[in-house]
């Protein structure tokens, strides 16, 4: 069993997932949010690698990413800090990339290292399935589970195509847009839900928008998981000494149980 079908193993448990951009605001602070977020409930870390053209972001992320490219961080020195945390965490980590990183670098490259690194997965927003045959063969070879997304305006064959060749779990995009801590999350959420249910085996983990203990409470009620990034990113902002992060993950982590 892979370190992130672990995560879904015990049943009615829902997971936490935390999505930090690597090398913001500093490499020393990614490390030490990561254990902080390990420590504290969180059950997968999503590690955000930066690119120039996020277009699945919004501006917190955005932002994040720029000036970790500013800083000179790169998909290799991600690799690095993948593999250092390995070396002192047994939470599963995933990489958030876009396509354009792993094309350069290589898709056979990249997912090697991925996997030596100690990587369990990928999220790729930006590669449509008609596109995906070489990575996700790639991802199989290298025991790396390749997540798809799923938007609420995806069709009920999109959504038939993903259950099929999604690993892992499934991410849910809340919303039609792009991520960013919200103040509500769309009525039609619970409806999304209980259409991807019907045609998915795989654990369905929700993100974008959400950044409060009781919209995490609400997605606990229809979905698998809950996946928090941005608000992450803004308190990074505002406490340095990462206190107020621990605080929230620790209430989110109540919320969810």
């Amino acid at each position: 069993m892979s370190r992130i079908a672990s995560v879904f193993s015990t049943p009615g448990y829902k997971a936490l997932i935390a999505y930090i951009t690597v090398g913001y605001p500093t490499m020393r602070t990614t490390l030490e949010v990561a254990s902080v977020l390990s420590n504290n409930g969180c059950d997968i870390i999503e590690l955000g690698i930066p690119f120039s053209d996020p277009l699945a972001d919004g501006v917190t992320i955005q932002k994040a990413s720029y000036q970790a490219l500013q800083q000179g961080i790169t998909p290799q020195v991600c690799l690095e800090v993948a593999n250092q945390l390995r070396q002192k965490l047994a939470t599963p980590l995933v990489f958030m990339t876009y396509y354009n990183p792993v094309f350069n670098f290589g898709v056979e490259a990249f997912c090697q290292a991925s996997a030596e690194a100690g990587i369990d997965g990928l999220i790729v927003p930006d590669l449509p399935l008609e596109e995906g045959t070489e990575l996700e063969a790639t991802t199989q070879k290298h025991n790396l589970d390749l997540i798809y997304l799923l938007a609420p305006t995806s069709t009920e064959e999109r959504i038939s195509m993903v259950a099929a060749r999604s690993h892992g779990f499934i991410y849910l995009v809340s919303l039609t847009g792009v991520t960013g801590a919200r103040e509500t999350l769309p009525p039609e959420l619970e409806g999304f839900v209980k259409r991807v249910r019907q045609k998915a085996r795989q654990p369905l983990c929700i993100g974008f928008g959400i950044s409060t203990p009781e919209q995490a409470r609400r997605v606990a009620k229809v979905a698998d998981g809950v996946i928090v990034g941005s608000r992450l990113i803004q308190l990074m902002e505002e406490d340095a000494t990462l206190s107020s992060i621990k605080a929230f993950v620790l209430s989110l982590r109540e919320a969810l149980s």
